[in-house]
């Protein structure tokens, strides 16, 4: 195989395509998995009978169903022959005997309409003996309820050089968690055909993991189940382990009953029954020289994993590889551990524990500056890593130069210096609006943490009449991967982007695949494209070689043709060599394979270089926020962000702006509340819609937007030089909170150390800002007494 990264003259990668499926999106033909289950004739739909409480055993009389017309099943513990598991870790029950949440599926009710069956899971009697339920983990961490495996990053003395520190900061804050809110919620088709073998249409992120739990759940062998994710209407980590169990659910119906069985959660099931984002609990201490260099860090990071483990550990994992950031830390003992609460399993979610990684040392940052003097952008600038230093866990800084230059073009694009001017002015104007601008960096790396699941295949045929079939193993949500595969095998192959089509992903065209999940799908699966590609490339060039009278190593393909060195006035069209190779029996298919190389990762010493390559970017964020309400206003955003050289810019560029609005939803709007009385309601999720759970819109979205991919940076050890784009961008949105910080901050006296809560929605935002102005109340009333202080920096700046 040639060179990965290397592109040929007029490549079809790094054009602005349309997304593959672009027009029917719109039009409103596009084809979901409960679209299909529509047009499956008698099909029985399942629905859930759901926990009341938040931790009781549970007695499940199901007999009062069938009374209900419509009826035809209730699924129990008991129909399962094999695994009763809805989960790789075996501590998720697909039918539970102890219901650990609210909102916990006990059964399923199968009816010959929606209707049928709601009315009978209504008509379930289910009797609790509750149970003590932890809601909160502060709870959890009173409790010392934890679960999974608890890690930890060192690297040289933390507490001696925090004891020989100039200054030492320290601090409690809490990180919230954030709903996926896909536009399609959870969904699965089950059919089992005349040869006794299973077909699940999924929307899932892991059909060869679907695969398997629906096979070990049956107890059949994975070659008797098919699992097709034709496309996800939104995935965001969501459907990489949470639509395992609903699709075993479909399963064992169409197993017991004999027919098409559909599962589509409704928007309040698919809130109350799915996870989240992991909330994190994070305490910390830093030590800080005269001139603001970061000398120590110490912290305990608590991941809330809900009730089971689900991917609790490796997001717990990436969190505590990312407490860096971009910042150059000597001295660091982080502890990281996962709480065991009575609240949904949480799960993956863009960033995967990378962006609570990131706010613990943004917040440490963000809090200090004022009080040790000291700009926050600069105070971040002089921290950054530099070209040879490694990371906590002992990985090199691959392209740290990259850094400094991004943030020196963000600076001078966005004329921060200028316009820091003009908040300021303003500032000094208003006594009840106040301005911020804020930049902060990213650095995330890329690559799945666990190492086995960094490889892909393919599936590529080449048809007589010269089109193109190709079969890969990553999932499309929207994001555009489909389009950029499609682009990668028609710049290996040598045609027109139209010429090649690609079939909906399934477990029996290319096995054992990886999730769509870690930004690492266009690396791994173009790889695989592109191999597969190469090979069929290779044989017809021999033939094309023979028919144009050149030796094989000068044949060219290009544009949909086929020429050879020295030989242009002559050229064959790629359909006339395919036919050429089909009569010369040459093979026209091939399976491509990718393994991402030069990984290494020991989790239990949590040392190692478990990622490829590190994808950097900037934002500036300027905001104004209302002194009276709280609530802030996106002015303008400018981003400089590292995607390599891209495969497709127009995609990249939306997948930038889609992640940073979702960085600032979680950041600033997005608050989930559970009932944490002792009332009859202990643990029921209140914000169960989009009234109570509010979510980014057209009114959040910033005045002034300005995205530019960061240049000339190929990437030597991906496809086609690329970068991963779809979660580094979210993390940008730091900026974004860290302005908020700096408006809240005009409020109050200069120098002060500003707390603000994550979400920092605008009751959050209002009590800061109330805080502030108290504080300069205290200032002012101080001013007038003669100052034993001045020029005395805190020893700590405490969250009260």
């Amino acid at each position: 195989m040639s060179a990965l990264a290397d592109r040929p003259a007029d490549p079809v990668v790094g054009r602005r395509a349309v997304h593959e499926s672009a027009a029917l999106h719109v039009t409103g033909a596009a084809m979901y998995t409960d679209d299909l289950a529509a047009q499956t004739a008698g099909v029985l739909t399942a629905w859930p009978v759901q926990s009341t409480e938040a931790h009781a055993r549970v007695r499940v009389d199901v007999s009062p169903a069938y009374e209900v017309a419509g009826v035809v099943r209730v699924l129990t513990a008991a129909d399962v022959p094999g695994l009763n598991d809805a989960g790789v870790k075996h501590d998720e029950p697909l039918f539970p005997d102890e219901a650990m949440y609210t909102g916990h599926a006990l059964v399923w009710v199968l009816g010959e309409t929606a209707e049928a069956a709601r009315l009978g899971a209504e008509a379930v009697r289910v009797s609790y003996e509750r149970l003590p339920s932890i809601i909160t983990v502060v709870e959890a961490i009173a409790a010392e309820s934890y679960q999974g495996s608890a890690r930890t990053v060192a690297r040289g003395d933390a507490s001696a050089a925090m004891a020989g520190s100039a200054h030492v900061f320290e601090g409690v804050c809490e990180v919230g968690g954030q709903e996926h809110f896909s536009i399609e919620t959870q969904a699965s088709l089950a059919i089992l055909d005349s040869e006794g073998q299973y077909f699940v249409q999924c929307s899932t992120q892991h059909p060869s993991e679907t695969q398997e739990i629906v096979a070990h759940v049956l107890d059949v062998p994975s070659n008797r189940v098919t699992v097709q994710c034709l496309r996800m209407g939104g995935g965001f980590g969501g459907k990489e382990m949470q639509p395992h169990g609903l699709a075993a659910v479909a399963a064992l119906g169409a197993k017991l009953t004999g027919r098409p069985v559909r599962l589509r959660l409704n928007r309040t099931q698919d809130i109350t029954m799915t996870g989240k984002r992991h909330p994190f609990h994070l305490t910390w201490k830093a030590g800080f020289s005269d001139d603001g260099l970061i000398q120590a860090l110490e912290a305990t990071l608590t991941a809330d994993g809900g009730w089971s483990l689900d991917l609790s550990e490796p997001v717990l994992g990436r969190a505590l590889c990312h407490i860096d950031n971009a910042y150059w830390i000597p001295n660091v003992h982080v502890h990281g551990r996962i709480a065991k609460t009575n609240k949904t399993s949480q799960t993956a979610f863009r960033g995967f524990g990378g962006p609570q990684g990131m706010f613990l040392i943004e917040d440490v940052l963000g809090r200090a500056a004022p009080v040790l003097g000291i700009d926050p952008a600069e105070l971040r600038r002089k921290n950054f890593y530099r070209p040879g230093q490694r990371t906590p866990y002992g990985q090199l800084v691959k392209d740290a130069e990259r850094l400094p230059t991004i943030w020196a073009q963000l600076l001078d694009e966005s004329d921060f210096e200028r316009r820091r001017g003009e908040v300021a002015g303003f500032n000094a104007a208003n006594a009840d609006a106040k301005r911020g601008i804020a930049v902060t960096p990213v650095k995330f790396g890329i690559s799945f943490n666990f190492s086995a699941f960094n490889q892909a295949g393919a599936l590529v045929h080449v048809y007589k009449d010269g089109s193109v079939l190709i079969n890969h193993g990553g999932t499309e949500m929207g994001q555009g991967l489909h389009t950029k595969m499609l682009q990668v095998a028609a710049t290996a192959l040598g045609l027109r982007l139209e010429q090649v089509r690609l079939a909906p992903t399934r477990t029996d065209k290319v096995p054992n695949t990886s999730a769509t999940a870690a930004s690492s799908s266009a690396d791994l699966n173009g790889g695989a494209v592109k191999n597969a590609c190469e090979q069929i490339r290779d044989r017809m060039a021999t033939v094309a070689g023979r028919l144009l009278g050149a030796d094989e190593r000068d044949v060219r393909f290009e544009g949909g043709f086929v020429t050879a060195l020295g030989r242009f006035d002559e050229r064959l069209s790629f359909a006339e060599v395919a036919e050429a190779a089909y009569l010369q029996r040459v093979q026209l298919w091939a399976a491509g394979f990718y393994r991402t190389e030069g990984l290494h990762w020991n989790p239990d010493q949590m040392q190692g270089s478990p990622f490829k390559y590190f994808a950097y970017g900037a934002a500036v964020t300027e905001v104004e926020v209302d002194g009276f309400t709280g609530a802030p206003r996106v002015r303008r955003v400018d981003i400089v962000h590292d995607v390599g050289d891209s495969l497709s810019p127009m995609l990249d560029v939306g997948q930038i702006e889609g992640g940073y609005v979702q960085g600032v939803g979680w950041l600033t709007l997005e608050e989930l509340r559970w009932d944490e009385s002792d009332g009859p309601h202990r643990g029921r999720l209140l914000t169960q819609s989009a009234s109570t759970y509010k979510l980014p819109s057209f009114s959040e979205m910033p005045e002034e937007f300005h995205v530019r991919l960061f240049e000339n940076a190929r990437e030597d050890g991906a496809v086609y030089g690329s970068k991963a784009v779809g979660e580094p961008p979210l993390m940008l949105a730091f900026s974004a909170r860290e302005a908020i910080r700096a408006a809240v901050g005009a409020f109050g006296p200069v120098g002060r150390s500003v707390v603000l809560g994550s979400p920092a929605t605008p009751e959050t935002v209002f009590w800061a800002i109330e805080a502030a102005r108290a504080a300069a109340t205290v200032d002012g009333a101080a001013r007038q007494k003669p100052d034993h202080t001045a020029g005395l920096v805190p020893a700590a700046a405490t969250e009260g």
